[in-house]
């Protein structure tokens, strides 16, 4: 049985309105739509609408339950132009689909930096930081999509002018450094204090085998910001663990293809195709797992809100944590028997075999056990 919990039109009709907000209207003013899917095929080709405000051509894409945590939207630049300048009281990463460029961000003290990037470069604007991006090609136009805490700033406030148009620097966050978005970063355990990542595609990886298959995974702190994102990768003929979190975790494929599996507790799974471009979703906690069913590795970034990670008592997300001893990661030996059928039966048609035999064994040394019924 469906566990939707989709009532009866009485009774949404009482809660019509509280699905209006700020932050909806202010879209709706900018003039572009939002796409309130769970899964898009290729962010590279996704339609846009004229961005009047900016100059350039843009998409919102957020499902319900990120509309008050984080956003995600994809922006063009046109070919040798710019988009406007800005500064806003809200955080922003941003990933280069395509083309190349530079991006300006100044403070009102008179600090300025420039910086150049290319597809795959991973960077932040820092807090209310005055930036601007150009397009540095002369035939094509460039591409990039960014997530921003934007949602509850501007809900909260609710006044765009504020949002958009105080003058107010934060010299913790940006003071005008040259080096500010070289490409340098701190290692600290898992997570990379950095602020500009040139080739996210290649950037070297940590083991992190706690994930599944045998994997890597590295974690940003970008702009001393609120916000977080990861990169993740994993062999051809593999997959990750199943697992399932809060809100606000927009995941984009960098390399690789395969399928993702998402589903709510209680119902049966539904599939999403990917490649390199896509992007899948995750409704608030619902379990989702990522199949590699191509011939290379598959690596993902995905951008998050710290809602997201649900965690325990020590620090760590329970998405990492074996349900047997509370978290909200399923193991392999106890996901359901459809998952190998369906990836072994995925991977045939490519005239490959799965490739997860060791991941099975290696769990089983720290297999907690089941707890008593």
């Amino acid at each position: 049985m469906a566990k939707d919990a989709i009532v009866n039109e009485s009774l949404a009709a009482k809660f019509a309105t509280e699905k209006d907000s700020p932050y909806t209207r202010w879209v709706a003013d900018e003039g572009l739509d939002i796409i309130a899917a769970h899964y898009v095929p290729d962010l590279k080709t996704v339609e846009l609408k004229d961005w009047a405000r900016r100059g350039g051509r843009g998409v919102f894409i957020n499902h319900e339950a990120s509309r008050t945590s984080n956003d995600c939207y994809v922006a063009e630049i046109p070919t040798g132009g710019q988009l406007a300048p800005q500064r806003q009281l809200f955080e922003e990463m941003i990933l280069v689909l395509s083309g190349h460029g530079s991006t300006k961000v100044w403070n009102d003290s008179g600090a300025e930096v420039t910086f150049e990037w290319g597809p795959g470069a991973l960077f932040a604007i820092p807090l209310n930081a005055n930036h601007q991006h150009f397009n540095g090609s002369g035939t094509e136009v460039a591409r990039f999509v960014s997530s921003t805490n934007a949602p509850g700033i501007i809900n909260l406030y609710d006044d765009i002018d504020f949002v958009f148009g105080t003058a107010h620097d934060f010299p913790k966050r940006f003071n005008g450094e040259p080096d500010y978005f070289a490409p340098k970063g701190e290692q600290k355990g898992l997570l990379l204090d950095t602020n500009f990542v040139a080739d996210s595609i290649n950037l070297p990886l940590i083991e992190a085998k706690e994930r599944g298959a045998g994997g890597g995974h590295i974690r940003f702190n970008m702009a001393k910001g609120s916000m977080n994102s990861h990169i993740s990768q994993f062999p051809t003929a593999t997959y990750k663990k199943g697992h399932r979190h809060g809100p606000g975790a927009h995941v984009i494929i960098l390399s690789g293809e395969g399928y993702s599996l998402m589903w709510p507790e209680g119902e049966e799974p539904r599939r999403y195709e990917w490649q390199a471009g896509s992007m899948i979703v995750p409704p608030n906690m619902w379990y989702h797992q990522h199949f590699n069913t191509g011939t290379e590795p598959a690596r993902y970034l995905a951008f998050k809100h710290e809602v997201v990670s649900i965690r325990n008592a020590q620090g760590v997300p329970k998405a990492w944590i074996s349900q047997r001893i509370g978290g909200d990661q399923i193991d392999y030996a106890d996901e359901s028997s459809y998952v190998r059928e369906t990836f072994k039966e995925a991977l045939a048609k490519h005239g490959l075999e799965p490739k997860m035999e060791a991941a099975y064994e290696q769990e089983k040394e720290n297999l907690p056990p089941r707890s008593a019924a």
